[in-house]
């Protein structure tokens, strides 16, 4: 069985991207950047809610191309697009870049993932991460949280029609006052 991991940058005050869908407040040190290149290395799956593969696919293609490119966004850009992805949306028809899309239903879609063999899943997007985190498919939470507050927006967490109870298995300090937290859930 794989495991589901939702991993995000998130504000102090718990937002995923700020009002009008902003995501200016969460520019990463070299190494919070280095940290998630190399979790995109070790990805064997990342699933996407329509928003995120949008920014994403709009920059992360050819972001290897641009003159100026450095060496650490060349070797995320080339890691990403060799990641396999599924894309979940009713929006969008085409996908690209090693992508998958699926147009149904989501939670039984994942959960379908989960029991297959393969590498590590990473889910991205609150939007879909909410429906798994609802379904209680999310097996661990990476919070890459930054000090900053954006006073609303797209939260990390949705609402819950029960507890769901972690456990604290790694945390790190990153240069900017940016802190890295891991959870497993506990079943």
């Amino acid at each position: 069985m794989r495991k589901l991991t939702f991993a995000m940058n998130m504000s102090l005050d718990g937002y995923v991207a700020a009002p009008g869908d902003d995501l200016g407040w969460s520019v990463s040190s070299d190494e919070v950047f280095q940290w998630w290149s190399d979790r995109v290395a070790a990805t064997g799956l990342a699933l996407y809610g329509r928003r995120l593969w949008e920014t994403m696919s709009s920059h992360w293609p050819t972001a290897d191309k641009q003159p100026d490119a450095t060496p650490a966004a060349i070797e995320y850009a080339g890691r990403w697009r060799d990641m396999p992805k599924v894309v979940f949306s009713s929006k969008t028809s085409t996908v690209d870049w090693n992508t998958r899309l699926v147009t149904g239903d989501a939670v039984a879609e994942i959960t379908g993932l989960k029991a297959d063999d393969g590498g590590p899943m990473d889910i991205g997007g609150a939007t879909l991460a909410a429906a798994a985190m609802r379904a209680g498919l999310i097996d661990e939470y990476v919070i890459v949280t930054h000090p900053v507050l954006v006073g609303g927006g797209t939260p990390f967490f949705t609402a819950l029609d029960n507890w769901v109870n972690l456990s604290l298995v790694e945390t790190r300090t990153f240069p900017e006052g940016i802190v890295l937290t891991r959870y497993e859930t506990r079943r």
